[in-house]
């Protein structure tokens, strides 16, 4: 899943919890695979989730030992010789309940070991989409100063214009807006992406870093074109969610085979002896009377519980189906329109370029018909880039909305190349390389 060098180990740490950075920091260049592996490797949250899954391994082993017998001794003394009476019992009840205890506890225990994966995959999902935001944020910087650079010149050639007495106020107004618009989206572009590389450095467990890494591009997995039909019905098998749930209901069936012993809990069998001028011995049982607990008030407790791990589990296929359905329209919708900006409006806006640039030399036209193309073609560019984004972060929810980038590439088909939008996607999600 997240293709380790070495299994996933589970951390000890002090009193205080574990360092505030990791001590083993990124320096210089930051790929998608290393920040992917530092953030399963540090998060706090997977390794709590790695807690419960020992927590639930321990118990495992608990409900397979058997109830430890007691030993009772009463010594009498008065009248006559001292009374001595040894009684030894061990609780029977709990060893015929062990075997299904111990099916309670396993099932117990595959859950938590699905929570901890789900974990696992929501730290992914949450490494990968930081990391496409940080390299958008950086990818549209250098478009929006060109766009800027362009606006101050029709700026400049307008405020000529003007003092030459053939422009208008108006026009140089505009364009002074335009500019100052640009000079915010700047900021924004500046804010997101540090904000992304500061969410990203606390994943990869660097919270104080400088997060000033260089970011290689992030390519996702060739992707066969599927079906949407067969993206759920994967999801509906892989997802860990379903997954911890069905155990979940296991394990309560397994405790309402429990709760029908319950009103003999405490049951025991042993020996008495008995010494005073002579030793008597002889077998002794007891057991509750279930006068005022029988055990049904128990018994419903299970049935509602198994009743609402049923419907959460309805309601989880029911998410998953949305999710994958989601991601799915997302990510064909995103891959359609960055197809329709590079293949049609860039073309196009390129060549309204070129005829504007061509009759600008033949002094048809002054400049500013070429500066306003200039500036179309890079709104068009930076478009690309968003549209770009938003194809990334898709794929990336679908992966996760499957069960993963695994599961993923489970349905992918390497070599076979086609125009499909899941391959357009795999091939053009985040391809570029940039610093802060």
């Amino acid at each position: 899943m997240a293709q380790l060098p070495a299994p996933l180990e589970f951390r000890v740490v002090g009193p205080n919890g574990g360092p505030l950075d990791e001590p083993d920091a990124a320096l210089g260049a930051l790929s998608i695979g290393e920040a992917v592996r530092r953030a399963v490797t540090t998060d706090p949250g997977l390794q709590a989730a790695l807690a419960r899954v020992r927590v639930a391994l321990a118990q495992a082993d608990q409900a397979r030992l058997l109830p430890n017998p007691v030993l009772s001794v009463v010594l009498r003394a008065g009248e006559g010789s001292p009374q001595i009476e040894a009684s030894f019992i061990q609780e029977f009840v709990q060893a015929l309940q062990r075997p299904a205890r111990a099916s309670a506890a396993d099932n117990r225990l595959r859950a938590v070991a699905a929570d901890a994966v789900v974990a696992a995959l929501d730290v992914i999902s949450e490494v990968q989409e930081r990391y496409v935001e940080a390299q958008t944020s950086a990818a549209l910087l250098p478009l929006l100063e060109e766009r800027r650079g362009l606006v101050e010149r029709l700026v400049s050639t307008s405020q000529a214009r003007l003092d030459a007495g053939e422009g208008t106020r108006s026009d140089v107004v505009t364009l002074e807006a335009q500019r100052v618009e640009l000079q915010v989206s700047i900021d924004r572009a500046l804010l997101a992406g540090q904000m992304s590389r500061l969410r990203l450095a606390r994943l990869i467990g660097e919270p104080s870093a400088s997060a000033s890494w260089t970011l290689d591009p992030w390519t996702a997995p060739g992707l066969r074109r599927r079906s949407e039909r067969e993206w759920t019905d994967a999801a509906l098998i892989a997802r860990p969610e379903i997954q911890a749930l069905a155990w979940r209901l296991k394990a309560l069936g397994d405790e309402a085979a429990l709760a029908r012993l319950l009103p003999w809990e405490g049951a025991s069998a042993g020996l008495d002896a008995q010494g005073g001028d002579g030793w008597q011995v002889g077998p002794s049982i007891s057991a509750p009377l279930p006068i005022f607990d029988s055990g049904d008030a128990r018994r419903a407790v299970n049935t509602a519980e198994q009743l609402e791990a049923r419907h959460e589990l309805t309601l989880a296929k029911r998410l998953v189906v949305e999710e994958v359905r989601v991601a799915y329209q997302g990510l064909a919708a995103s891959t359609a329109n960055l197809g329709r900006i590079e293949r049609e409006l860039i073309p196009l806006l390129r060549q309204r370029r070129e005829l504007a640039e061509d009759a600008y030399h033949a002094g048809q036209t002054d400049v500013t018909p070429l500066f306003l193309a200039e500036q179309d073609l890079r709104i068009a560019q930076t478009q690309a880039i968003e549209v770009e984004a938003q194809a990334a972060r898709a794929l990336v929810r679908l992966q996760r909305a499957v069960g993963g980038p695994g599961v993923a590439e489970q349905l992918a088909d390497a070599g076979s190349a086609n125009n499909s939008s899941m391959q357009v996607a795999a091939d053009r999600v985040a391809p570029h390389s940039n610093k802060p």
